[in-house]
This record gives C-alpha cells, sequence and structure tokens, in this order.
C-alpha cells in the first residue's frame, strides 16, 4: 500500500481534478503544494488552508517534492514535468494515484470518439445489476473522488483519456475497452503513432484473468491485441465464432454460455456511431458478467448525453442538432453519417491539427453548406477547398445566424466543429449551451 503521509507532493493545475487530487493528498496526510499560473481562477475556500499555492513554474518549484501528480490537460513537454524527469521526481497521473487506493475493481474505457457514451451505457448496465458503481472519470467526476468515501463502491466504471494513461504504472483496468483510433489532439503529439501508444497504455498494464475489449473493425486497435496479457473478446459488424456482431438490427452476443440477442431498438441512441457504442458496452458487460435482463435495462434507461449529437429544437421544418463534443475529425465523420444529407455544417474553434480535407468527399454527397467559424475557420476553409462551399465568419454566432438563413425545410444544422472550443469558449460544454441558446433565440 501506498503511503503518503508526510510525502511533500505537488499538484499542477487547479480545475477540477487539481482541486480533488489536492484534497484527497491532504486527507491521507502530505504536505502539499499546487502549482497554477493562474490562481485568480480558483473559487474561494475551493483549497485547505495547509495547501502552499505557487505561480511560478521554475526550477525551485519543485524543490523538496517526492511526487508530481499533473492535470490532463498539462504537456509531457511542460517544464515542470521535465524537470521532474530530469530528477527522477516520480509523477503518476490522478488515475494512478486513485487506482493504488482504490479497493474496487476498474472497467476502463479510451479510443478517440464515443467513450463518454459507451462510459454511460456501461455504467447503467453494471448499476442495473445492482453493484454499486461509479462512473466517471475524463466523462466529468475525477476518479480520485470515488475515495471520498472509504469503500462506497463495488466497482468504478470510467472513462479514460490518453492525457491520463501517459503517467499511470499500477492502474489496472479489469475490463478495458479500446474502441478506435482516428487523429486528434495533434497539437500534443508527434503523429497517430504516439497518440496511439499513449492509448494503449490501458491494455498494456493489464494481467491474466482480465478482458480487453476491442474493434475489430478498426485495423490499428485490432493489431494491438497482441499488446495485452489479457482475454481479447471484439466487437464488429460481421460474424464471429467468439464475440460481438451486428444481425440486422440486433447486436448478437458469443460466450461462453452461449448465444445473447439484444434490440438495438431497445435504447434511444441513434446513429451509426451509437450501434458502436451500444457493441462495445454490451460487450464489456457480458464480460464481466452482467446478466442479460441488467445490459437490456442498461440499454433501455441511457439517454444520448447533452451536446453530443444532441437535437435542440425542430423550427420552420429544420432540425438542429448539437454536436459539440465532436472535437476532431473522426467525430464529424461519424455525425455526418448519421444523416442522409441536407445538413448545414458548423465547423471551426481551435485547431488540434486535424485533417479536414479528409471530409470533403463525405461533404460533397451530404452537406448543402458549410460555414467554419473562429480561429481554425481560414485553415478549415483551406483543406476542403472550393467544392465544400465554405462561408468563413468570425464566431459560433455569425455562424448559426448564417445557418439559419440558409437552411430550407426538410434539412439540418449540425454544429459538429470538429475542433476544441478554446478560442471562444472555456470548454465544449459553454459551446454547446452557447449554440442552443443562439438557435432557440434565432
Amino acid at each position: 500500500m501506498t503511503v503518503l503521509a508526510g510525502l511533500h507532493a505537488a499538484a499542477i493545475g487547479a480545475g477540477r481534478t487539481g482541486q480533488s487530487v489536492v484534497r484527497f493528498l491532504r486527507s491521507r496526510g502530505a504536505q502539499v503544494r499546487l502549482l497554477e499560473r493562474a490562481p485568480e481562477k480558483l473559487p474561494a475556500r475551493a483549497l485547505p488552508p495547509e495547501v502552499e499555492l505557487r505561480c511560478d513554474d521554475s526550477a525551485a518549484a519543485l524543490e523538496g517534492i517526492d511526487l508530481i501528480v499533473p492535470s490532463p490537460g498539462v504537456p509531457r513537454n511542460h517544464p515542470l514535468l521535465e524537470r521532474a524527469a530530469a530528477r527522477r521526481v516520480p509523477v503518476w497521473s490522478e488515475i494512478e494515484l486513485a487506482a493504488r487506493f482504490l479497493s474496487c475493481p476498474i472497467l476502463a474505457i479510451t479510443g478517440t470518439n464515443g467513450k463518454s457514451t459507451t462510459t454511460t451505457l456501461l455504467g447503467a448496465m453494471v448499476a442495473a445489476s445492482g453493484m454499486r458503481t461509479f462512473v466517471g472519470g475524463n466523462l466529468g467526476t475525477p476518479l480520485i473522488e470515488a475515495l471520498e468515501v472509504p469503500d462506497a463502491y463495488d466497482v468504478a466504471v470510467v472513462e479514460v483519456s490518453s492525457f491520463q494513461l501517459e503517467w499511470i504504472d499500477l492502474f489496472r483496468a479489469r475490463v478495458a475497452v479500446l474502441l478506435n483510433l482516428t487523429p486528434d489532439h495533434q497539437d500534443r503529439y508527434a503523429g497517430l503513432a504516439e497518440y496511439g501508444e499513449a492509448k494503449v497504455r490501458l491494455l498494456a498494464t493489464q494481467k491474466e484473468g482480465d478482458f480487453a475489449v476491442l474493434n475489430r473493425d478498426d485495423p490499428w486497435v485490432w493489431e494491438q491485441r497482441q499488446r495485452t496479457a489479457a482475454a481479447v473478446i471484439s466487437f464488429g459488424r460481421d460474424a464471429v465464432e467468439f464475440g460481438t456482431f451486428l444481425d440486422g438490427d440486433d447486436v448478437v452476443v458469443w460466450g461462453p454460455t452461449g448465444q445473447q440477442r439484444y434490440a438495438l431498438s431497445e435504447s434511444s441512441l441513434r446513429g451509426e456511431h451509437n450501434r458502436e457504442n451500444i457493441q462495445a458496452a454490451v460487450t464489456a458487460a457480458t464480460a464481466w458478467g452482467v446478466p442479460s435482463e441488467a445490459i437490456r435495462s442498461g440499454l433501455r434507461t441511457t439517454k444520448a448525453l447533452p451536446h453530443r449529437l444532441e437535437l435542440v429544437c425542430e423550427r420552420g421544418g429544420v432540425c438542429y442538432y448539437d454536436d459539440s463534443k465532436g472535437t476532431n475529425v473522426g467525430a464529424v465523420e461519424k455525425s455526418l453519417r448519421s444523416f442522409s444529407g441536407g445538413v448545414v455544417l458548423l465547423l471551426g474553434g481551435y485547431d488540434k491539427g486535424g485533417d479536414f480535407a479528409t471530409l470533403r468527399a463525405l461533404i460533397r454527397e451530404r452537406v448543402v453548406g458549410t460555414l467554419c467559424f473562429g480561429a481554425a475557420a481560414p485553415h478549415i476553409a483551406a483543406q476542403l477547398g472550393p467544392d465544400a462551399q465554405c462561408t468563413v465568419v468570425a464566431d459560433l454566432a455569425s455562424a448559426v445566424r448564417r445557418a439559419t438563413a440558409l437552411a430550407r425545410p426538410g434539412q439540418t444544422v449540425l454544429l459538429s466543429p470538429g475542433c476544441a472550443s478554446f478560442d471562444e469558449f472555456r470548454d465544449y460544454v459553454e459551446r454547446g449551451q452557447r449554440f442552443r441558446t443562439l438557435v432557440e433565440g434565432s
């Protein structure tokens, strides 16, 4: 068991994760230093009074420190982390810290797209079986908060990002789900290979007796089946002798006890991407031994998450969809494939290095107008080329006004930006809420 009492620890970043880490470290007797460049963002009385707050990232900030816990948004090449590596100071992500103290098993989901929906689905299925279930992680509630009440949970179902997986060692998923890999966060990683290596760390820490749930329709994901000691169970479109596949509108699971069928119609989740998410959740739940009726209950009760292809309203025969969580090009592609055509597409925000040129064919097929907004707008329009009929506007408000004027009855206005939100908004949630406000006021 890791002992924190008397340890001198530094947390980097004072967002929700950083604040939760600080509270936990102090509760276990550690001396804590919080490093935050913008301390004015901290709410009043957010930190215990014994915590030392520093606003610099100089070498002196690490003096006397035995452990560093960076928030997920802190990149590996941050000066403090590079200095920590040079000094051989241990660096743990928040999920690594939590895993060292959790008494319950962890079921973890990663991938580029679909993580939050799959996590929510799996969490609902497990909870329906009667287990006290923590659902969170990158989804919203930091895993470390599962420790605020000792032994409160029988199992933790968590979404984990590549950022969180960069600094794990003992973090172990009894069931690990790897959904897909498409280019994302290319402003943080040197390329797709480096991004993928961060993701696959989820499989590398598994042991015999664990389960790895892999998408066999994603070539890169399927190649990673050799990277884990766990038993591999796959899901995909085509029939297999052992695993999960689609048979019309049914999800079919072949397992040790035979075949189970789950009708996609039992779920209110729509779109091609959600068929994949449902398959992944059903497969993971089956691997964990969740009874079929609890799986069906999870399918029935899970609704579309906010800002994930969420119908905002229908006005004048035009449907407005908020997919603000679509922060990479792969997510935009999945969202566009949910519509047969007649889409007015809103793209833009803070560019993460995505290749929007890969959307050209799909835009020609299904989009009647493309509005590019925000800091990335000129770059996106240049990549898409003249065939996409792009209009560059300053911000989201301008894009909504143009889209409302352009869309005709029977068509769809889709905010699926393919970018982060940081040029104009705090996060994708604030962007999605602003989209709703603009639509409802138009």
